[in-house]
């Protein structure tokens, strides 16, 4: 009886036990150049672990496994953990997706996580992880801004400069470039990155150019530039020499920001604008030039109405002329000769209008005003440009023209007055078919019928399928064998991601066919088992030598050659061994 009782208690503690499989992370929230733990944590051994893709992140290290268990007060307890250190690649926010273990024949996934990438923050280094150097190592990235407290569409250029001292820089990528919200912004191409002599914070350095960018603020008030974040592969100094006394050095990864940036931007004056302003900001010239004052009934003029000079050329709007309704004007051409430095925007910008006069006559195009605010004097200025006479040498006097087009109107409206009211009519029957009766009522009605036993048949089937634990393990494992090798076909180029597949799929078929678990997958007992189920010694000793050799070949040296024998060896020696187990 006691022994019973035992029994009844060891199986009611086997129904308590659940599987845990979560993720940790060491943090919700971190900056662009800091790292995050992420730990995969499974309370049963658990196969077939699949980690999440990691979108937005660089894997820094990992996998790496750990795996304790420990009896306490006769109760087992286990842990497997596998955890990796990440590197964010973009600001925002981030999911890790789900990663997945199989135990049981039961898939388990843990729940997505969200991560929260801000700004670039400052860090201290830890002492014990520093390099072994002078310790007057430099590396610094500087945003220069040319004024801070412009105002409204005044061009400021921002310069980003990379300093450094007695340390290698070996390449850079960006992790976060700056955004340049309410500016209008552009880059100025820098052909080569050259390296140049200067001095940060007193002390005698080098610098390089990486990006040149002219703004024009779009808003008054407070405006940040957010900033630009790199990450920089260096080669860091130590105190070992070599043996010919030269310094050895160790490659690192280091992430700098250049910060944010705050600009104060001050709006124009309000009290002395001018009606004709539409925005022009710098210093310009004005003039409206036609292509001809004197022409035929039918010929067409050109109206071209230009400013040049530097400033904010794109920003700005033309003032549109205003002609008699005797000159049909169409849209204009927008043309833009413009050039932009790091002093700003310069060249010429015009609209074209092209203008066809109807009638004979002389007709006045009256004189155009444009405004712009003066950087230099903190004030408007108007430019007025002349008036100009457009003499129309020939064609119909307006007077006539429009007693013609008033005749031909009448005669217009007589002859079409009844021509809205139509001679013909179509009739539409109101009898409508009745849905009683109709075909569709019938099908709908009986269609219960039929659906009924199907369903019926369908969850018969579907519980006996179910309740098939042995098969429906069998099925998995089958399945998940073809998966993985289809996977290490994929990966014949990626050494150590094929033979982690390859090795997956040969045990998952083993699981398969000799229906045994992870823990019974020992040399001898998977040879015993093959050889009764009449598997040939010679395809059993190659299944268990590819076997081992898919862990040893993860580490060694290997050729695409020798990666697609092993894998066109594992095809052969699993369709052999499908033919001769019974």
């Amino acid at each position: 009886m006691k022994r019973y009782l035992i029994l009844l208690l060891f199986t009611f503690q086997g129904l308590l036990a659940q599987v845990q499989f979560e993720a940790r992370v060491s943090k919700n929230t971190l900056g662009i150049n800091e790292r995050l733990r992420i730990d995969f944590i499974m309370n049963v051994d658990g196969d077939n672990f699949e980690q999440p893709s990691f979108d937005g992140f660089k894997i820094v290290a990992g996998p790496s496994q750990q795996i304790s268990q420990s009896w306490v007060n006769g109760r087992s307890s286990f842990q497997k953990i596998y955890s990796y250190i990440l590197q964010p690649n973009q600001k925002g926010s981030v999911n890790i997706k789900q990663a997945a273990i199989e135990f049981n024949g039961q898939i388990y996934k843990t729940a997505p996580i969200k991560i929260v990438v801000t700004n670039a923050v400052a860090q201290e280094r830890d002492p014990d992880d520093r390099p072994q150097g002078s310790g007057s190592e430099t590396l610094n990235l500087v945003a220069e801004i040319s004024k801070t407290n412009p105002y409204l569409n005044e061009p400021i250029t921002v310069v980003y400069k990379l300093y450094f001292n007695n340390i290698g820089v070996n390449g850079f990528k960006e992790l976060a470039k700056p955004k340049y919200n309410d500016f209008w912004n552009q880059n100025i191409e820098i052909k080569h990155l050259a390296i140049e002599e200067g001095s940060y914070q007193g002390q005698r350095c080098y610098y390089v150019i990486l990006k040149k960018t002219i703004l024009y603020p779009q808003k008054s008030g407070r405006l940040t530039i957010e900033p630009l974040s790199l990450d920089i592969n260096v080669e860091l100094p130590t105190n070992r020499r070599d043996m010919f006394g030269q310094m050895i050095t160790i490659d690192d990864n280091k992430v700098v920001s250049a910060g944010a940036k705050t600009i104060n931007v001050k709006p124009l004056p309000e009290s002395s604008k001018p009606d004709s302003f539409t925005g022009a900001v710098g210093k310009f010239n004005f003039i409206v030039t036609p292509s001809k004052t004197s022409l035929k009934s039918g010929e067409s003029l050109d109206l071209i109405v230009s400013a040049n000079g530097t400033g904010n050329m794109k920003l700005f709007t033309l003032p549109k002329p205003v002609v008699p309704n005797a000159l049909e004007m169409y849209d204009p051409v927008h043309d833009e000769k413009v050039t932009t430095s790091l002093s700003g925007m310069s060249g010429r910008v015009s609209d074209k209008y092209t203008i066809v006069p109807q009638y004979k006559g002389k007709y006045v195009i009256k004189p155009m005003q444009f405004s712009y605010f003066d950087l230099n004097s903190g004030s408007y200025k108007t430019m007025t440009s002349q008036e100009i006479t457009i003499d129309v040498l020939d064609g119909p006097m307006q007077a006539e023209a429009n007693n013609t087009a008033n005749a031909a109107k009448n005669m217009i409206s007589k002859t079409d007055q009844f021509k809205y009211i139509k001679p013909k009519t179509t009739l539409v029957s109101m009898v409508k078919n009745d849905f009683y009766g109709s075909d569709l009522y019938l099908a709908l009605l009986f269609a219960p019928f039929v659906i009924l036993p199907l369903i019926v048949l369908v969850k018969k089937k579907k519980e006996a399928i179910d309740s098939d634990v042995t098969g429906n393990r069998i099925k998995m494992n089958n399945k998940l064998a073809k998966k993985y090798l289809s996977q290490a076909k994929k990966q014949l180029n990626n050494k150590e991601a094929f033979y982690i597949a390859l090795e997956k799929a040969m045990h998952n078929f083993l699981k398969a066919k000799l229906h045994i678990e992870t823990s019974e997958m020992s040399k001898d007992n998977i040879q015993e088992l093959l050889l009764s189920r009449n598997a040939k010694p010679e395809s059993v000793k190659s299944f268990i030598d590819l076997t081992e050799n898919c862990e040893f070949a993860r580490y060694a040296p290997a050729s695409s050659a020798s990666i697609q024998q092993d894998f066109d060896k594992a095809v052969l020696i699993i369709s052999e061994l499908e033919k001769q187990i019974v």
